[in-house]
């Protein structure tokens, strides 16, 4: 009991914003795609199941942190026959590999409302490092976050040959599939 008062009394004592603000990803209000080139054509995607969380200190933005995951099942390109050939062991590997990840590992601000986020992007089995360039699109009108933001995300093409992304050799070499994946990345998060 000792120990819980002592936390209350230490509590009050540490100065007002220095805690991380949570945020939750609101999946109804975000999105996660992706576009790639096929011959002359764009195949565009999206994922529909997602979640993350983003701790946002902006006393010390270097201290914020951002966990993502992707549920690869929920794939959607608008051709069902297409879909189910990407979530098969020859590509995704759904089964065997269920999701994507994204756990940050450094914060660095480069503008008032900007920062770039480097961390671990895992996707069917294999892990790489990823700079994701974020832009708050909310307008802050005090000290502290609103209930809800808006980020804009943006990355490099990835590479889908490095996630060992690949078609069998036969396949793969009349495909007419690009191997850099551009992703778009909308989040609202919530408190």
């Amino acid at each position: 009991m000792r120990a819980y008062r002592f936390l209350f009394v230490a509590l009050l004592f540490v100065p007002p914003g220095t805690f991380a603000e949570t945020y939750k990803i609101d999946t109804a209000h975000s999105r996660i795609a992706f576009s790639l080139h096929q011959f002359v054509s764009t195949v565009r995607g999206d994922f529909h199941r997602f979640s993350g969380t983003i701790e946002v200190d902006r006393e010390h933005p270097e201290r914020s942190s951002v966990t993502a995951r992707i549920a690869v099942a929920s794939l959607d390109t608008q051709i069902q026959k297409r879909d189910h050939h990407l979530l098969s062991p020859e590509f995704f590997d759904a089964a065997k590999f269920p999701e994507i990840t994204f756990k940050s590992r450094s914060v660095k601000q480069t503008g008032e409302n900007s920062g770039d986020i480097l961390g671990d992007f895992t996707m069917h089995g294999v892990t790489k490092p990823m700079t994701l360039h974020v832009k708050l699109a909310t307008p802050l009108s005090s000290e502290s976050l609103p209930e809800r933001t808006r980020w804009i995300v943006t990355t490099d093409p990835i590479n889908r040959k490095d996630f060992g992304l690949m078609f069998n050799s036969a396949s793969e070499s009349i495909s007419g599939i690009s191997n850099n994946v551009t992703p778009t990345i909308e989040i609202e998060a919530v408190k």
